[in-house]
């Protein structure tokens, strides 16, 4: 007979991965509004894959953006890495835009405006790793917004 400890710890060790018509999910997780409200992102979901007493001082999360869609234009003082898993876009991390596809890590260093962006004929789906502790994103303001508009790369990219 099985030690049950060692089957517990099993069955929570492992979230099953499944691909389904709506997009990646992990079993046991649940699909998330991206955020509450705001019309400053489009089409965005997210499952929180790993956090708390499980991973003390990081969280590890899966966004989906469906096509066309896009994430907030934002900038924060913690830095993350993401990892693209699924589809392909366009990424603006400061005041560069590159074309992104499966298995390309982008990092987002502290303070650097960026934001996600779709294809419009495929989903793209990432992982993306953050510290617990972490302060809330900086969204532009009207002056701001203003002064982005006039930036060559970063005016022509950014849905605000």
């Amino acid at each position: 007979m099985p030690d049950p400890t060692a089957e517990t710890l099993l069955s929570t060790a492992v979230r099953p991965f499944e691909e389904t018509s709506d997009g990646y999910r992990w079993g046991g997780v649940d699909v998330l509004a991206y955020k509450q409200t705001g019309t400053h992102f489009r089409d965005v979901t997210r499952q929180v894959l790993f956090e708390g007493d499980e991973a003390p001082g990081v969280e590890l999360r899966y966004f989906e953006v469906a096509p066309g869609g896009h994430s907030t234009f934002e900038r924060h003082d913690h830095i993350h890495a993401v990892l693209i898993l699924r589809g392909r876009g366009r990424v603006l991390v400061g005041e560069a835009v590159t074309e992104i596809g499966a298995f390309d890590l982008v990092r987002v260093p502290t303070l650097h405006w960026h934001q996600f962006h779709a294809a419009h004929d495929e989903a793209l789906g990432f992982l993306c790793l953050v510290a617990c502790e972490r302060d809330r994103p900086h969204r532009p303001t009207a002056d701001e917004v203003e002064a982005l508009r006039a930036h060559p790369v970063i005016g022509a990219f950014m849905r605000v």
